[in-house]
Order: C-alpha cells, then sequence, then structure tokens
C-alpha cells in the first residue's frame, strides 16, 4: 500500500452548550495553531455540523490535511498526546472527541 497519498485527519467534536463559545476561541487561538506548528499538516478546515440534535451540545468536526500517511504517523508518535492532554485539562467532560483517518479520493 502506498503511503504519499494525501490524508485527512478528522477530529469530530460533541461541545457542551455552556462551553462552545470559549471552545471555539481556544481551537482557533490556541490548539489549530500548536496542531500546525507541528509542521505535520498543511492545511485544516473547522466545520459546525447543520441539521444535527444539539440538545446534549453542538457538534464542529476540524479537518487536518497531511501529504502523507507518514506525515499523519509523525504527528501521532511525537505530538499527538501531549495535545490530547492539554484539551482534556482544560475541557474535561465538556467536549467529547472522536477520531477518524481518511483517504483524499479524486
Amino acid at each position: 500500500m502506498s503511503t504519499t497519498f494525501p490524508i485527512v485527519y478528522n477530529v469530530t467534536c460533541l461541545v457542551s452548550h455552556t462551553i462552545a463559545a470559549q471552545w471555539l476561541l481556544w481551537m482557533q487561538q490556541q490548539h489549530i495553531p500548536a496542531v500546525m506548528a507541528t509542521g505535520c499538516f498543511t492545511k485544516y478546515h473547522i466545520y459546525k455540523l447543520l441539521e444535527q440534535d444539539e440538545s446534549e451540545g453542538l457538534t464542529y468536526t476540524v479537518q487536518y490535511f497531511a501529504e502523507s500517511h507518514q506525515a499523519y504517523e509523525t504527528y501521532i508518535s511525537k505530538f499527538a498526546t501531549n495535545l490530547r492532554k492539554e484539551t482534556n485539562a482544560t475541557w474535561g467532560e465538556a467536549v467529547i472527541g472522536f477520531r477518524s483517518l481518511m483517504q483524499v479520493v479524486h
């Protein structure tokens, strides 16, 4: 299997209504810049999911684009643990995350 195809690392977060505005600001000003500073990703997009049941919170997804599977593996092995710990320490159970990995298909 070739490891040079583009990869999208997708992080979906269910965010409590009580902290949603502060969390989004923190993501935009602190967390996403820290992820991008690793050099493992070339760009990102952040989305708010629409037409979702928002009774338990708002759902956002952040997609980080990597040039290769190796770049993603570098992120996971060198940076992900500390960034996840920081997120958990900052937001606790007010944010529930789900991660997935996707291959870009043209």
